[in-house]
This record gives structure tokens, C-alpha cells and sequence, in this order.
């Protein structure tokens, strides 16, 4: 499916993604009726055509393994390396569509990754040009990337998901209702119309059926006109009609001069022959590299010819797997397998490759024309960010907002809130005067809210992690415009429900009835709120990872607490310095203030009246104190999510 028209045709036609190709959507011809003409020419025209090269690709990865030792008995643990990818090569022109198939665990994925310059985690070896250029800014800038597993906000909608797409990476020569409108052609064009108003869903949550999903995923690449455009497994999950139109708008994408790899698990004989190109890996060494419709010619050339009629894909996929002819193995076979892909691998480096390196050798990327009028200079408007920092908050903070109001007020959370303020009336309301008893009060709330907001907000970037690293492998906004834009949205979304709940107990729970108490009262319980949460996301954005981060945080919160000097009077000398870093410490000192300082503390217990006289000092620097925690530990969030997304650099031997 194209979607890119001259923009002398400003009319468009309505047809499905499976339609001819003389009949495909034009969303910028459109929009070009509608904009200035500098403006539609930069969408409407050519994008650069770019062939994509890669040659020897080596991937490698450290695992740990359990050795016994000798002796004692006791396991140890040695570390070895993992070839993923052997020695990998291939070439695909604008216009083609690379299918690399494979069985689970072939590095298909792997390849992709690379070839995207999505970040990897092990030591990737090779040469990667792109134009005959290594990766660079305007490159990245020109890729499309759909992931196997859509990562989405399920609380979103689909016209949301994708006009909130259209705001952040459209750029900023084109107005916000411009924007508006390619997101909405988008989705015509896509078949999305009767869900465009359905949530996107998760596991937890009912959106939109996985097709729909996936035809959302490509459209949200679509939005950025790609020369380049990588699927991994784009049909996974799918029925044979909704697969079989996902990979017509693919054909009709590299049709109009795009660079389309995907990855693909097994597909139907149709699917099979509408690829330019196959890449057939076992076990990370390429096998066969060429033309789909060569594929059984070669395979039957070297010896290997099925028993009997049968899929293309099936048939390369048993050889892959080091299946013989007749489609069967038993497990007594495992040598005769590997014997198979041996002479597999023989065949391919001393048939196939030469051919292929031939090939890549006369491709010559012809850099005059590639600049010509009629398309668009790769190294031009391309670098740098798409939109600008201003709008990019804008949109960010449009987007957090409609999906953390869904979560933050939830029903099973109001409900939740209410029965905790509820019980807390039922305890603290026959208590009167009782100082004790009002202090019990005070330290509950801040002890409560603490830990509510921490065990939220560790939680918020060990799930939000997949998303993050999608959209800034993909140069979608700047860091800090979507810290700034989460983090403003905490200063009130945040708010709502605990004011709600403190006052409630407040006036109810025989704490001093004075509104401008209630005011400071509420003040510091909403200040250690945002530090107890600002402390959360920091130890969330470094660890990562949910078990691990909910661990560290019951922890961190025990030591504050029990250390604070509310529960055990001599602490001792080595860990005292953990309560002047509590800041539920400087709260519960704050707050003990705001409510006793203005009255008599008569008849009470020493221990009690021992904690009202210490607050009474102290109050600026515990308040500095409490605002320095509140920046400090966002700050350290901040520096932790900038390990996120980040690109690995390709190296070139």
C-alpha cells in the first residue's frame, strides 16, 4: 500500500489496504489541499531511495553456565560466548522486500535489530552501509521499525495512539490540524475506521483484536514516510486473511521505492512468492540468500527436493531445522542433522555467496541521482528532531494525562482510597483530644502516602521501559521534554485523591481545627507525597525491573521508617545518619509542629511529648531539606532513563 501522492492530485480516493495499486489512499495529497505548498512538497515527493548492505555480520553474546567443581562440590559459574549470527551477508535495493525466515531462535530478530541500529546488548561485528554510508542521524531518521510485540498505552485509543503519534513526529512545518488529519486518513487507509474509537488494550485490558493492532503498529510508521521499514514477525498471531493484508501493504510499500525487511516465521505458498528476496537462516548462519522464487531451484540444485508437494516455506524451514527430505527425524537423528546443516552452510558459502557478493559488488549506489529534484536529499531537513521541544511536552503531556486519569482514577483505586480513609475515621474519630493519639494520626498519614506513591511510581519505568525504548530508538522526542512532561503532570494529577482523602480524615479525625493548620498540614503531606514518589521513580529507572525495584523500595522504606526515631529511642551510633536522610523523619517533624505548636502538651506521656519537643526545631532546614530530596532524586530518575533506547554503535572490522 502507498500512500505518498504528487500533490497536483489533491483529491484522494477511499480503498482498502488490498486494493491495486492505482487505486492507494493519498494522506498527503489530502493534506496538501490544505497547506501551504513548501510544505506538501516535502511529504508528497520522493523520499530518498536507500539500498542497505551488510556483510560478515557477526553477533555475540556472554552467558553464564554452571560448572561443578572439584573437590567441595560447590557450583561455580563460567562465563562463554554465544554466536548468534555467523558471518551474515546480503543486499537489498529500494523497491525490494526481504523476507528472512527461520526457525525460533535463528537470529532473525537479532539480524533486524541490527540492521535497524536498535540497541544490542552483546558485540556486534561487521559492515552495515546504507547508500553506501555507514548509520548515521539522517539514516535514523529515515527507518520505520515494528517490533513482534506492539508496545502501546492500552488506555489509549486507536485514533488517539496515532494522532498523539502524528503530533510528536510529523514535523513542525505542518500545523497541528494538518497533523490531525494525516492520523485520521491514516486511519481509513489502514481499515481502522470502526475501532478508531476502541482502546488499544493490553493482557489486562480488552482493546482491539491483534490484526487491528498490528495494521495501527505499521501506521504509526507510516506517519514518518520511512525509506527504510523493518517488521519483526508483522503476521505472528494472525489469521491467513488479516496476514495476507498485511503483507499486500508491505508489497505495495517497497512498490513505491521503499526498502521493506521483515522477518516471518512460516509463511502461506501465496505470501512465499511475493517476496524479491528470501534470507534463510539455521541456527545464525545463513543457508540461503536470493530470490523467493529461486529458492526451490537452488535447494534442488545442491541435492534437496521434497517428497512430495508441499509449502516452500515448510520445506526450507525443515532444512533449516536439519530435517531430511521426507519431512521426518526421530531423535536418534541429531548427528544426521547436523551433518545436514553442515552441508547446508557448505553448499551455501561456496554456491550461493559467491553470487551474492558478486551482486553487491556491481551495486553501486549512484549518489547524483539519488539527489536528484524529484527526491529528497537524505542529509537534509532529516537531522535533527522532527518537531520541537515545546510541542513535543505538549503532546507528551496530552497523552499522559489521558492515560494515567484512566489508571489514577480507576475504579477499583477509588474504591481502594475510600475503605483505607474510612477505616481511618472509624479509629481516629472517638479519639477527641487525645494527643497521642492525633500524633498516631500524623505519622499514619504520612506513612501511609508514602508508601502508596513509592509502590506506584517504582513500578512507572520498569513498565514503561518496552515504550520508551521503542519510541527513543525511534528519535521520537527528546528525554528531558518527556521526563518534564511526566513529571508536571505529578504536580496535580497526583493530587486529587490523596487531598481528598487527608481532608476528609482531617476535619474528621480530631486533628486542630484551624484552616490555615489544615492548609500547612496538607501542604507537607503533599510534599513528602512527591518526594516519597520522586524516590520511587529514581530506584525504578535504575533497577529496571519490577521484582527487583519493588524490593529494593519495601526495603529503603523499612530503613527510613525504623530509623526515623519514632519507634526505637537509641538507635545506634552507625546507622543515626539514616534519619537525617528520612524524609518521613522531616515530615513527621513538620507535621508534629504544624499541630502542637499552639497547644498544651499537658498530661502526656514523656515519650510523646519528648517527639513534639524536638519538631519544634528545626523547621527551615527540615523543610530545605524535604525540597532538595524533591529535585535530587527526580534528577537521579532522570539520569537513570538516559541509559534507555540509546543505539549501539555498529562496529566494522
Amino acid at each position: 500500500m502507498c500512500i505518498y501522492l504528487h500533490i497536483h492530485d489533491s483529491s484522494f480516493i477511499r480503498s482498502s489496504p488490498i486494493q491495486s495499486s492505482g487505486k492507494k489512499l493519498g494522506i498527503w495529497a489530502m493534506a496538501a489541499g490544505k497547506m501551504e505548498p513548501e510544505n506538501a512538497i516535502f511529504f508528497s515527493k520522493r523520499k530518498r531511495p536507500i539500498t542497505i548492505k551488510f556483510e560478515d555480520l557477526v553477533y555475540m553474546i556472554k552467558t553464564k553456565e554452571k560448572v561443578e567443581q572439584v573437590g567441595n562440590g560447590k557450583k561455580k559459574f563460567k562465563i562463554s560466548k554465544r554466536t548468534i549470527l555467523n558471518k551474515v551477508s546480503g543486499i537489498v535495493r529500494s523497491g525490494e522486500i526481504l523476507a528472512v525466515l527461520g526457525p525460533s531462535g535463528s537470529g532473525k530478530t537479532t539480524l533486524v535489530t541490527a540492521l535497524g541500529a536498535r540497541h544490542l546488548s552483546g558485540k556486534l561485528s561487521g559492515s552495515i552501509t546504507y547508500n553506501d554510508n555507514p548509520f548515521n542521524s539522517s539514516i535514523k531518521h529515515n527507518i520505520g521499525f515494528v517490533t513482534q510485540h506492539e508496545v502501546h498505552y492500552p488506555h489509549l485509543t486507536v485514533s488517539e495512539t496515532l494522532r498523539y503519534t502524528a503530533l510528536l513526529r510529523v514535523p513542525d512545518s505542518f500545523s497541528r490540524k494538518q497533523k490531525m488529519a494525516m492520523a485520521d486518513e491514516m486511519i481509513e487507509s489502514l481499515g481502522l475506521v470502526t475501532c478508531r474509537d476502541s482502546l488499544v488494550g493490553s493482557s489486562k485490558v480488552r482493546g482491539v483484536s491483534g490484526g487491528e493492532k498490528k495494521r495501527m503498529s505499521i501506521g504509526q510508521e507510516l506517519l514518518v514516510n520511512p525509506s527504510l521499514f523493518f517488521l519483526d514477525e508483522p503476521t505472528s498471531g494472525l489469521d491467513s486473511t488479516s496476514a495476507q493484508r498485511i503483507m499486500s501493504m508491505l508489497c505495495d510499500i517497497a512498490k513505491k521505492g521503499r526498502t521493506v525487511l521483515t522477518t516471518i516465521h512460516q509463511p502461506s505458498t501465496r505470501m512465499f512468492y511475493m517476496f524479491d528476496k528470501v534470507m534463510l537462516l539455521a541456527d545464525g548462519n545463513p543457508i540461503y540468500f536470493g530470490k523467493g522464487s529461486d529458492a526451490m531451484t537452488y535447494f534442488h540444485s545442491i541435492g534437496y527436493t521434497p517428497s512430495m508437494t508441499m509449502n516452500p516455506s515448510d520445506f526450507l524451514l525443515d532444512l533449516a531445522n536439519g530435517v531430511p527430505n521426507d519431512g521426518l527425524q526421530s531423535i536418534s537423528d541429531i548427528a544426521s542433522s547436523n551433518t545436514l546443516k553442515n552441508n547446508l552452510l557448505s553448499a551455501y558459502l561456496t554456491t550461493n555467496k559467491p553470487l551474492l557478493m558478486t551482486e553487491m559488488g556491481e551495486v553501486i549506489v549512484d549518489h547524483a541521482t539519488t539527489n536528484a529534484d524529484d527526491s529528497e536529499p537524505l542529509v537534509e531537513s532529516d537531522i535533527g528532531w522532527s518537531t520541537s521541544w515545546w510541542e513535543q511536552f505538549r503532546a507528551l503531556h496530552l497523552r499522559g494525562f489521558k492515560e494515567r486519569t484512566k489508571k489514577t482514577f480507576s475504579p477499583i483505586r477509588i474504591i481502594q482510597i475510600g475503605f483505607i480513609t474510612l477505616s481511618a475515621l472509624l479509629l481516629f474519630v472517638s479519639s477527641g483530644n487525645d494527643i497521642k493519639d492525633q500524633t498516631g494520626l500524623c505519622f499514619y498519614l504520612i506513612a501511609f502516602w508514602a508508601n502508596s506513591k513509592m509502590t506506584m511510581a517504582v513500578l512507572t519505568f520498569p513498565m514503561e521501559r518496552e515504550m520508551l525504548e521503542k519510541e527513543r530508538s525511534s528519535s521520537m522526542y527528546r528525554l528531558s521534554s518527556y521526563y518534564l512532561a511526566k513529571t508536571a503532570g505529578d504536580f496535580y494529577l497526583e493530587f486529587i485523591i490523596p487531598t481528598a482523602s487527608i481532608t476528609t480524615i482531617y476535619w474528621f479525625g480530631g486533628l486542630y481545627p484551624s484552616f490555615l493548620i489544615y492548609l500547612e498540614t496538607l501542604s507537607i503531606l503533599l510534599l513528602s507525597t512527591l518526594v516519597s514518589q520522586g524516590l520511587g521513580l529514581a530506584i525504578g529507572s535504575l533497577v529496571l525491573d519490577t521484582k527487583q525495584a519493588m524490593t529494593m523500595s519495601a526495603v529503603i522504606l523499612m530503613a527510613l521508617s525504623l530509623c526515623g526515631g519514632f519507634f526505637v529511642k537509641n538507635i545506634p551510633v552507625f546507622m543515626r545518619w539514616i534519619k537525617y536522610v528520612s524524609y518521613i523523619h522531616h515530615a513527621y517533624r513538620l507535621l508534629l509542629s504544624a499541630q502542637f505548636s499552639m497547644r498544651s502538651t499537658d498530661n502526656i506521656d514523656p515519650r510523646t511529648e519528648s517527639l513534639i519537643k524536638e519538631s519544634e526545631g528545626g523547621r527551615s532546614s527540615s523543610l530545605l531539606i524535604l525540597f532538595a530530596m524533591l529535585f535530587a532524586f527526580r534528577f537521579v530518575a532522570y539520569l537513570g532513563l538516559r541509559r534507555i533506547g540509546v543505539s549501539k554503535k555498529i562496529k566494522i572490522k
